[in-house]
């Protein structure tokens, strides 16, 4: 039977239970469920103020009268009809969902069985489990010719996901958030945090979730892409605004081993009057994992280093990882009061690194308050209020997902949103100390991150050319996702050699792209490798060859200084966008389709983007190239930035890209970069 309670419809067959509500503006949430009653449980969702919504239930012929269910007077019948503003669903009499927009298109609906009759597949599934958890799935009619993208962060190359299977779980360089955007209108995400699968196959879309109580997704249909990833940030959260030390360049390299050669660094860049926001101090400034402090023998004097690179208008951002060793002062204490992610068989040991270690459990708020007052009184305290939240997947030394648990439940059920905790530990911190504009960059995330202030990089990737080419395609995605603040390691990560030539024209290749990221970072652990500096505490780490602009050489020292100055140049106009972030929810970078959706050709392009909506930046991807065709979206003119020469949009064209150059184009004769 279906009936309606307080503006929900819910329907009751065969002991499975559904709800539908208005979820927003133009959206719904659906819950599916085999238990008595729904989980308390909104996951990535915010509260949100309730919709006037337009109910019509299909009557039961048999049963016209009003009857009472939950003490409410109901209709009840065999199927319903909602509507909330731009999006209506339909519960036909088998229960199957069918969504339909305001021109009344169906832009999606539920498999239905019947179709298959003789194979007797099941459209969505609740399969019992030990424990009392289902393994769930649901499945969706499938246009073979829909385009769909976001869904976080994967290393596949793929702009288009249609045709893609993906696991839906957390590893290094790959961030599953589980949000897609069809250009049939609509996005979709699959609210809950358990690892699974989503399959865009031709025939059918399929989720799937290994461990959980219920089925629940939220759903939006409207005009345009930017209006449709806006609810979805509505829903989700939208991120603080970026700090005015976000907006230009980061320094970083693996790893600054002791407090004078970090300051060596930036006394050369405050010497050379190349403008610094912010340096990093790299893992194993500390003596052992899980002591969140600065060793003493190499960091003799955190406060005094804090006051210089203050007076040279520089920002300390500081690493934390979420591990810790077995041999830390604070180890037993923390295993015994439940703060350590269990092992459900074997020994409780999660990654290796130069210790065994285990991993904070970041859902248990006890475990999170512990950390969290270590770091305020070794590091807070001394003015560092930028952390850098690396492991957040946390990285397993095996991924065997089904042998941890965390004090939520089972990394099977609840394991996708530990990056939102581990985030969320640091933003709760700094708030009730009175901090606004927070920012933690973060190896990780999950739908929601961005309202704790993560800048999410996309992990410990190599040093190549095709690397590079899928990063452009992971930023955009993880734009369409609802992360608007992302960026790199510029060059790469693994495996760059400071003396190879064709690394070092890839350096200059990803900085001139990495200068239109959210946030300019260069980063990475060159080669040849440094040796460690002792055998005890911080000094058992060995680190990579000078990564700063200086150390390529002086012609690629002095194409990265003009790239940093183009940034300075752009500072108001990426403070403009970041505050659109944080007001609307607006993406930093764009694929070309979230401003000209009606221009068919810009929805496959994955090698070129917008940077806000004034700046097209088309990046060079290969060694020695030095050309490319670069399409223009139809419906503006583009001005070319180094020659000046203006274009009419809807055509492609070839443009010249010496080393020293990365081809942009300002939209519409802006004077953003002074052309015009």
């Amino acid at each position: 039977m279906v009936y309606t309670v307080q503006n929900k419809i819910i329907r009751e067959y065969d002991g499975e239970k559904m709800q539908i509500e208005a979820f927003g503006k133009n959206s719904l949430r659906v819950r599916i469920t085999r238990l008595c009653s729904f989980p308390d449980e909104d996951w990535a969702l915010l509260p949100q103020e309730e919709q006037p919504v337009q109910i019509e239930i299909i009557e039961n012929k048999a049963n016209e009268e009003k009857q009472k269910v939950n003490s409410e007077e109901q209709i009840i019948g065999d199927g319903a009809v909602m509507i909330n503003g731009k999006i209506k669903v339909i519960v036909n009499k088998a229960g199957k969902l069918i969504f339909k927009n305001k021109k009344g298109n169906i832009f999606l609906r539920e498999l239905e069985s019947g179709r298959h009759t003789s194979l007797g597949i099941r459209t969505r599934e609740l399969k019992n489990q030990f424990g009392g958890n289902f393994k769930a799935s649901m499945k969706f009619e499938s246009d073979p010719e829909e385009k769909l993208f976001g869904m976080g962060q994967y290393q596949t190359g793929i702009f288009n996901l249609k045709g893609s299977f993906l696991e839906l779980a957390q590893r290094n360089s790959q961030s599953s958030v589980p949000f897609v955007y069809s250009n049939l209108g609509y996005g979709f995400f699959w609210n809950n945090p358990a690892v699974g699968r989503a399959s865009f196959g031709k025939n059918i879309t399929e989720w799937e979730a290994e461990s959980t109580k219920v089925i629940d997704f939220w759903i939006t249909t409207g005009d345009a892409p930017a209006e449709i990833l806006s609810r979805y940030m509505e829903v989700t959260g939208k991120p603080p605004m970026m700090p005015e030390y976000g907006l230009g360049f980061w320094q970083c390299k693996l790893r600054y081993q002791t407090q004078e050669e970090l300051l060596s660094v930036a006394r050369e860049y405050y010497r050379r009057g190349v403008p610094l926001d912010m340096i990093i101090a790299d893992f194993f400034h500390w003596t052992l994992e899980g002591t969140w402090a600065f060793d003493p023998e190499y960091w003799p004097d955190p406060l005094a280093m804090v006051r210089e690179l203050d007076k040279m208008g520089t920002k300390l951002m500081v690493s934390v990882w979420p591990t810790v060793s077995i041999y830390a002062p604070d180890y037993e204490k923390m295993k015994e009061n439940g703060y350590l992610v269990h092992a459900e068989s074997g020994v409780k040991i999660n990654m290796l690194m130069i210790d065994p270690t285990s991993f904070v459990d970041m859902t248990n708020p006890e475990a999170r308050k512990f950390v969290w007052n270590k770091i305020k009184k070794n590091y807070f305290d001394y003015g560092i209020k930028n952390f850098w939240l690396d492991v957040a997947e946390p990285e397993y030394s095996s991924y065997d997902f089904e042998n941890y648990r965390y004090y939520k439940g089972s990394v099977l059920e609840v394991g996708n949103q530990y990056p939102v905790w581990y985030t969320k530990m640091i933003y709760d911190g700094l708030t009730q100390l009175g901090e606004k504009d927070i920012v933690s960059l973060v190896r990780c995330a999950w739908a929601g991150s961005q309202r704790y202030g993560a800048l999410v990089w996309s992990g410990d990737i190599p040093s190549t050319f095709a690397s590079l080419r899928t990063q452009i395609i992971c930023g955009l995605q993880m734009a369409v996702s609802g992360i608007p603040w992302w960026t790199t390691d510029i060059g790469g990560f693994h495996d760059g050699d400071v003396r190879d030539p064709e690394f070092q024209e890839l350096l200059i290749r990803w900085f001139q792209y990495g200068t239109f990221c959210p946030v300019m970072r260069l980063h990475g652990n060159r080669n040849p490798q440094k040796t460690p500096l002792s055998k005890v505490g911080g000094g058992r780490c060995a680190s990579g060859a000078d990564n700063e602009i200086w150390s390529f050489g002086e012609d690629n020292y002095r194409i990265m200084k003009h790239y940093i100055e183009l940034r300075e140049k752009m500072r108001p106009y990426i403070r403009q966008l970041m505050r659109e972030a944080s007001e609307k929810g607006c993406p930093v970078i764009r694929p070309l389709f979230y401003h000209f959706p009606s221009d068919p050709e810009v929805w496959d392009i994955d090698d070129a983007f917008l940077f806000g909506d004034q700046i097209l930046v088309a990046p060079i991807t290969e060694y020695q190239q030095r050309k490319r065709d670069v399409y223009l979206p139809a419906g503006a003119s583009w001005t070319e930035y180094t020659s000046g020469k203006v274009y009419q949009g809807g055509q492609t064209i070839c443009v010249d890209a010496p080393l020293e150059v990365i081809p942009i184009f300002l939209r519409d004769k802006s004077h953003i970069l002074d052309i015009g």
